[in-house]
């Protein structure tokens, strides 16, 4: 249409060549975005930095996950590429971290370790996209530009399970319409559960999860815990959401039927 309009105007070809040209610079100037890059490589942040640079966007990089999770705070990101093999750091509790800090902006996940199974549970921990590494640059630039294209909606940070709710935003519980009081671990771990709902967690990935432990602590947090939740969150209702599979792990669902295995 601007183009158009400029075609209809009575000035010299010079001139409305100029013009042409202005528009375009306006028009990429649009599509910049600012990208945070949080990658532990540093060759490898060096190298995806230059890349999106050369691609017009504006990038900043965090090489540990603190500065990560302090920068993508700040409004104006529309794109995160984040390793989730960053030393001293779990990778799926940054991953959901960054999510809720960084609500509208599309997530890029890299790993170099996790398998496919996990891979695919990124995407219910809030990734946009995924790719193992190693990985092709010339592939990886391409789901960028897919990404930044697309346009997106700010999620609705609130999880379902009968009657109980979870607003990840607020960090609120309430069943059957009554808020739950819940301490910061309490709720780390109905979180997790209500975020993997209908799939059984076993055991040691809730201690590395909610606990930041070794899987193969000797110590029975997790039964406390859970025990502290089932008062909370079932005490009081017909119907407990909150089940052992026994040998297995909790799993949280709404019937009595065989869970999905994680």
């Amino acid at each position: 249409m601007a183009f158009r309009v400029l075609s209809q105007i009575t000035i010299s070809p010079k001139q409305r060549n100029n013009l042409v040209l202005q528009l375009c610079i306006f028009l990429s100037g649009l599509f910049v975005m600012q990208v945070l890059v949080v990658e532990g490589e540093r060759a490898l942040a060096t190298l995806l930095s230059r890349r999106l640079q050369a691609e017009g966007h504006q990038v900043e990089v965090a090489s540990e996950a603190e500065g990560g999770l302090v920068k993508i705070a700040e409004p104006g990101f529309g794109l995160l590429i984040l390793d989730l093999d960053l030393p001293e750091s779990n990778g799926e509790v940054f991953l959901r971290a960054a999510r809720i800090a960084g609500d509208t902006t599309s997530i890029m996940v890299l790993s170099g370790t996790a398998s496919a199974d996990e891979r695919l549970e990124f995407f219910d921990l809030g990734a946009d996209d995924c790719m193992a590494k190693p990985f092709a640059l010339r592939e990886l630039m391409a789901r960028l530009q897919r990404l930044t294209r697309r346009p997106r909606t700010a999620p609705e940070p609130v999880f379902h399970c009968a009657d109980l709710e979870l607003n990840a935003l607020r960090r609120s519980v309430a069943r059957g319409g009554k808020a739950i009081d819940l301490s910061a671990r309490e709720y780390a771990l109905i979180e997790y559960l209500i975020q993997h709902k209908g799939r059984c967690v076993p055991r040691a990935k809730l201690l590395q999860q909610v606990w930041d432990m070794p899987e193969q602590s000797g110590t029975n947090v997790v039964e406390v815990y859970v025990n502290y939740l089932r008062r909370k969150v079932d005490q009081g209702f017909d119907q407990p959401l909150i089940h052992t599979v026994r040998g297995q792990g909790y799993v949280l669902r709404e019937n009595t039927s065989a869970p999905a295995s994680n």
